[in-house]
């Protein structure tokens, strides 16, 4: 994990991709469709340039950022990742942990091969459990009540899955066959697998294929991992459904998948305290807007009402700085620390959060500008029609 090796986080990329059988790693690192969305998330970085400040002498550069009255370390959090523990056995609980190190906050995922009250205690920073309505609101309460008991300090609401994306890598790839019960349907696939021995090896160690232990159906108990994309199908979160999760969660709730100005507004009308500038890393709509591309003109619209992050593209710490100079308070962090869990588990999370943190340092003291809570516009150049 050390440099020369792993000097950023294409790196880490690099060494996932040599760990991960393919199925496993263009789950990862696909989008849907034609993945536009997906290329262009990252490339619209490059049409923001800095105006540095120059001879400038910063003895101490504060990082620091406050997101619903957690402070962060500097101005990331572990957006929630799927089928984390196919990645790498240590899945969500080695992510929690290495947030917790790196002074940020974790998003658990609904989908998630551990209990969250064990992702809970693997952290004593602040952990965030996003939800999808999966097995419906009685499923949902079930999990949402866990959550509050175990300590969970914010919930994220996710609206942009009224279905699954169309990832035409999956089934290429044997994506559900790999998920589902029938030998005979992995056979064809199989042969992905025996060219990663050490990725195999730990799998089944792992005990193969997990259940999704925070969808508990009553009187069936945790979901299959394999039942998700059809259960997604039936559980369309609507504006209604965040009023009604507004009503039992006494914590601040995060609507995370917005694109548009309207959107943005209504999440407000309906009590949300931050907002997600999120297009599922273009893995649902494949020609939805690069996420950088929209986050001045939802940060127009919310006016200072609610904390606005965004995810999609960060693979650099300048990624972030010319993020929060477009008004995000914080960025999500999704393929950039999952590139790192697995490469390597925690430490590949370590080192992913280690990288970004000094890009972000490096990048402001060049930029001559003491603290991120001094950025603003005036440090960026951006196209003319932005």
């Amino acid at each position: 994990m050390a440099s020369p090796r792993v000097i950023n986080i294409h790196d880490l990329r690099r060494l996932a991709h040599g760990r991960l059988p393919k199925v496993v790693f263009d789950y990862l690192d696909g989008g849907a469709e034609s993945e536009v969305t997906l290329r262009e998330n990252c490339r619209v970085f490059d049409d923001v340039t800095f105006r540095p400040r120059q001879a400038v002498a910063i003895l101490e550069c504060d990082l620091r950022t406050r997101v619903l009255s957690a402070d962060l370390a500097f101005p990331a959090i572990l957006a929630p990742i799927g089928y984390s523990r196919l990645m790498h056995p240590g899945g969500e609980v080695a992510a929690a942990t290495a947030a917790e190190e790196a002074g940020l906050a974790y998003t658990l995922s609904t989908i998630s091969g551990y209990k969250l009250e064990d992702v809970r205690g693997a952290s004593r920073g602040p952990v965030w459990y996003q939800l999808y309505l999966v097995g419906g609101r009685e499923v949902a309460e079930g999990a949402i009540d866990r959550a509050r008991r175990a300590g969970f300090s914010a919930l994220v609401v996710t609206i942009d899955t009224p279905v699954a994306g169309m990832r035409e890598r999956d089934p290429r790839n044997g994506m559900k066959e790999l998920l589902g019960s029938s030998i005979f349907s992995k056979v064809p696939f199989l042969p992905q697998m025996f060219t990663h021995p050490r990725w195999l090896v730990s799998f089944l160690l792992d005990g193969g294929v997990p259940k999704l232990e925070n969808i508990v159906i009553p009187g069936k108990g945790p979901m299959s991992l394999i039942d998700v994309t059809a259960a997604l199908a039936r559980a369309v979160v609507t504006w209604e459904d965040v009023r009604w999760l507004k009503r039992i969660w006494t914590g601040p709730i995060v609507v995370k998948g917005v694109l548009t100005a309207d959107d943005a507004k209504r999440a407000i009308d309906e009590g949300a305290a931050a907002i997600v500038v999120s297009n599922h890393g273009g893995r649902q709509l494949d020609g939805a807007p690069a996420t950088l591309r929209v986050l001045p003109e939802v940060v127009a619209a919310v006016n200072g009402q609610a904390e606005v992050l965004m995810d999609g593209g960060v693979r650099r710490g300048s990624d972030i700085v010319k993020a929060i100079c477009l008004g995000a308070r914080a960025v999500l962090l999704g393929r950039a620390y999952a590139f790192g869990l697995a490469a390597a588990g925690r430490l590949g999370v370590t080192r992913a959060l280690e990288i970004l943190r000094d890009d972000v340092e490096r990048t402001l003291r060049l930029l001559g500008c003491p603290s991120v809570s001094a950025l603003n516009s005036s440090y960026i150049n951006t196209p003319k029609d932005w």
